[in-house]
């Protein structure tokens, strides 16, 4: 085999190339939108989770099957190296559940879940005893830890059901199963951020605490309102935006970090130029959740 020698223009471009790669990845953008046509959306048979066939005729049904999902990570049938998570933030699923449907009772371990309700009534059930109902605005919990067993279902016979379901990964395994829940209340979060999610050994004064370095807020925005959200960027942090409900724009105070956002987009918010990333809502309002951790 013959081998030549590179010449001397192919030998500094190949130079200038490596010179170069280390500012390129200096400049890969701090926001990344995660559009909702992008998502995998799951519509399972309804006899996997103990449910009957769809009611094709029934009037107060907003979708043809009993559960429709939107996922933003891999999860269930789903499978995509580059979305396995993000940092701490295993799962989070945008679950439409039509009335009188359900998940059936099934396991869970060494997992903080959090949930937070966007419309209608989320029954849940559990094998350490707990039994509630929890309409819109309120968020619940389980340390999974080691083992529990759940139900969750739209009881109500009318109102489809609309919750966010995140997994977060815990900081020990093998942890005491745990329950809790805070009723929605809509003053936390017209027009500002309501801290609902932080650390148990944090000072953050919440009303859900998790085995984990993360934390959640909520904000309900009335049309062409702006509110900031501070941001650590300094302490090496980054979070997850989601957009449940109208249109928002985020911008992280840089000419170049500037994103909208619709129903069901995400945004992966890895670095910030400025303390904190400002929300303006658009005409019709948005209902922002965002999920903030310490770098993987």
């Amino acid at each position: 085999v013959e081998v030549h020698e590179p010449d001397a223009a192919t030998a500094i471009a190949t130079i200038l190339l490596l010179l170069l790669l280390p500012i390129c990845a200096a400049f890969k953008p701090s926001m990344e939108p995660v559009k909702n046509t992008s998502l995998f959306v799951s519509e399972p048979d309804p006899s996997w989770f103990g449910n009957g066939a769809n009611e094709k005729a029934n009037p107060h049904w907003s979708n043809g099957n009993w559960l429709k999902s939107r996922f933003h990570f891999s999860f269930a049938e789903y499978h995509d190296a580059k979305r396995s998570g993000f940092g701490v933030l295993r799962v989070m699923n945008d679950d439409l559940v039509q009335p009188a449907r359900g998940f059936g009772t099934h396991p869970h371990r060494n997992m903080e879940i959090c949930t937070y309700v966007i419309s209608g009534q989320l029954t849940h059930k559990d094998s350490m005893g707990t039994e509630e109902s929890l309409g819109r605005g309120s968020i619940q919990f389980m340390t999974a830890g080691t083992g529990v067993r759940h139900s969750e279902f739209n009881l109500d016979k009318t109102t489809p059901l609309r919750f966010i379901q995140m997994w977060i990964v815990p900081r020990s395994m093998e942890l005491p199963p745990a329950y809790g829940s805070m009723t929605g209340q809509p003053e936390r979060t017209h027009n500002r951020f309501a801290h609902l999610v932080s650390d148990v050994q944090s000072a953050a004064a919440t009303p859900v605490k998790i085995n984990q370095d993360a934390n959640i807020f909520v904000a309900e925005l009335t049309a062409d309102t702006c509110v900031p959200l501070a941001w650590e960027a300094a302490a090496g942090r980054q979070a997850y935006v989601l957009c449940m409900e109208g249109g928002v724009t985020v911008s992280d105070g840089s000419d170049q970090g500037v994103v909208g956002l619709e129903q069901h987009d995400g945004l992966r918010v890895t670095a910030c130029a400025g303390k904190e990333l400002k929300f303006a809502a658009g005409p019709q309002g948005a209902h922002v959740l965002v999920v903030e951790m310490a770098k993987a």
